[in-house]
């Protein structure tokens, strides 16, 4: 059995699918786990929509208490880290991590940012050790066989790595660090572009995009069941 963690960030509520003025990513990251659910239905998923129910940014209190010691944390800081700690655990349960992921002003939504800072937590998704010297840092999550979707949409087109706009797209290697830094290193990717163009290079790169979307839920798909079955 594997596990999916099904996470839209976009600040529109409705896929473009169903809705003039819908959300692309929402679009495409429900299309991969229909995808996916039509391929191994006995997969269960857990769903968090960050676009509309963002979580706390980090504040003072938070760093105080994720650096203190779990034994020594008093109530409040249990409190402070609480919403942290549901996210926290939904991702160490979770085997794919499919994020709906639109490009905002060449970076994650503010939403998206708030969740990463969230997860990204000392003692639970990576290690830190000052008697370690130079090198204190480490991921906890590397031999966790995590896989991880992006799924992205922008306005402009040529994001791609090697694109005419590449090197602007900071969202996709952004979240690609910061999970990285974790351990999560497989990482998969499809995105739509000419969103603002609206005419026959958009509708191109949405039929391009789910095609691309279906067969890559295939291929993970079998992938999962291939390790299973091994």
């Amino acid at each position: 059995m594997t596990r999916l963690l099904h996470i839209d960030s976009s600040a529109r509520p409705h896929g473009s699918d169903r809705h003039a003025h819908g959300s692309h990513t929402r679009r495409l990251s429900a299309r991969f786990v229909q995808c996916w659910q039509a391929l191994r239905p006995q997969d269960p998923v857990v769903y968090r929509d960050v676009g509309q129910s963002p979580p706390a940014p980090v504040t003072g209190a938070w760093i105080h208490a994720a650096f203190t010691p779990a034994d020594a944390r008093e109530p409040w800081m249990r409190e402070a880290l609480a919403e942290s700690d549901a996210l926290v655990d939904e991702l160490l349960a979770a085997d794919v991590i499919v994020v709906g992921l639109p490009m905002y002003n060449f970076n994650v939504p503010a939403q998206f940012k708030a969740y990463i800072d969230n997860v990204v937590r000392v003692g639970r998704t990576f290690g830190f050790d000052r008697s370690r010297g130079a090198e204190p840092y480490w991921p906890l999550l590397a031999e966790a066989g995590k896989t991880l979707v992006l799924l992205g949409s922008r306005g402009d087109y040529g994001y791609a790595e090697g694109g005419r706009l590449g090197r602007l797209n900071h969202g996709e290697a952004s979240v690609r660090t910061a999970f990285g830094y974790l351990g999560i290193v497989d990482v998969h990717g499809v995105a739509i572009e000419y969103d603002e163009f609206a005419d026959a290079r958009l509708r191109a790169s949405i039929a391009e995009a789910e095609a691309g979307v279906d067969a890559l839920a295939e291929r993970l798909a079998a992938q999962r069941g291939q390790r299973a079955a091994a």
